[in-house]
């Protein structure tokens, strides 16, 4: 039986250093190779991490002792990187989205079992403590049956930190492409697929202005809605809504993801994270209670689900942050904004199993 899986890391960008520093932290998981477009950011990172192998992208592809690729591209590389990655006959895991476009993402679904491969693709937030925590509870029976959920993802935008803002006005970003997918996997993780989906969307302001250096003063157009109001009819049956926003110049008070059961509410921690805290309050009670986490993994451990895809390929079993739920969450996205131009329910296409729960011990990190 295979006991390590090799591991080569294309893109070296800032996301990169995370996956480098946690994927050499799982035992059965070897960091062998990184590229990038830039050969001297991937041997800086290369370097900084102990990675023995810089490549140029089609160098790491070539390498017959490569089994698993992580794609760390931007997201308009990411079917490119993933379908090359396949048809050289290496697994895949890609940072989200797993494409732009459902064209893309059907592309990589099909590429994937034609080789008898496995894809998989981020976020795996949803495998740290406090989701993993909130899905116990619900397993559980702790509120009751899920009658209905929200979510709420709403801030002023990117224009005023980022270094270079402009592609997150473009087509393929916006709010729901560039932080839907936490908060849509953490919903389908707790709650289920999705069954239909009706939305309402927005460009608030055609024009953008940057006040970060080192483009301050440069104008953005607006190519993409900027607040996304939705609802969610979940196959259990289960009714959610989800505001997806960069319009929102006062911020916000409200909560990430709450979860309604007939017996309780429960108070789901920033999908974007992978700790706490949960919090639920149970019928009858006048105050939350916060709830201990019941699992590891509490602290960024983004390559979590690179772990977990790993531990899968060495035994045979089903990775949990797979294709087909981030292929059904890629759908869910274009769903909304199809709705809100179509003015009528989107019907999704798709489905996908709810990822099994973690093991409550670390046996990922142990390899078994």
């Amino acid at each position: 039986m295979k006991e390590k899986v090799r591991v080569g890391i294309v893109g070296c960008g800032f996301i990169s250093s995370i996956y480098m520093e946690n994927c050499q932290n799982f035992e059965h998981l070897e960091v062998l190779a990184c590229a990038d477009l830039d050969i001297e950011r991937a041997q800086a990172q290369a370097e900084k991490y102990n990675i023995p192998r810089v490549y140029s992208v089609e160098g790491l592809l070539l390498d017959p002792e490569i089994d698993l690729v992580i794609n760390l591209t931007i997201p308009k590389a990411h079917a490119e990187i993933c379908i090359k990655a396949l048809e050289a006959g290496k697994h895949v895991y890609t940072e989200k989205p797993l494409a732009v476009t459902r064209e893309e993402g059907r592309l990589i679904l099909e590429t994937a079992r034609k080789y008898n491969l496995l894809a998989g693709s981020a976020p795996d937030t949803f495998l740290g403590a406090g989701i993993q925590t909130a899905l116990s509870l619900i397993e559980q029976g702790e509120i009751g049956t899920p009658i209905g959920a929200s979510a709420f993802m709403i801030n002023r935008g990117h224009e005023h930190w980022h270094p270079d803002p402009a592609f997150y006005y473009q087509a393929g970003g916006g709010p729901m492409f560039d932080m839907g997918p936490y908060y849509l996997t953490a919903l389908v993780s707790l709650l289920g697929p999705i069954k239909r989906i009706a939305g309402s969307a927005r460009i608030s302001y055609p024009e953008r202005t940057i006040t970060s250096e080192p483009k301050a003063g440069s104008k953005i157009p607006v190519e993409t809605p900027t607040h996304i109001s939705g609802v969610i009819d979940f196959e259990s049956g289960a009714v959610g809504t989800i505001t997806t926003s960069f319009d929102a110049f006062g911020g916000t008070s409200l909560p990430p993801i709450e979860i309604y059961g007939s017996e309780g509410t429960l108070l789901v921690p920033d999908p974007n994270t992978f700790g706490g805290p949960v919090r639920i309050r149970k019928k009858g009670e006048t105050e939350f209670a916060e709830v201990p986490l019941s699992y590891g993994y509490s602290q960024n451990s983004r390559g979590l689900g690179v772990a977990d895809m790993a531990q899968a390929i060495i035994s045979g079993s089903k990775h949990r942050a797979n294709d087909e739920l981030a292929y059904h969450v890629l759908e869910a996205m274009h769903g909304f904004h199809d709705s809100s131009a179509n003015e009528n329910y989107y019907h999704m296409q798709s489905t996908c199993d709810r990822p099994a729960p973690l093991p409550m011990v670390e046996e990922i990190s142990k390899g078994s």
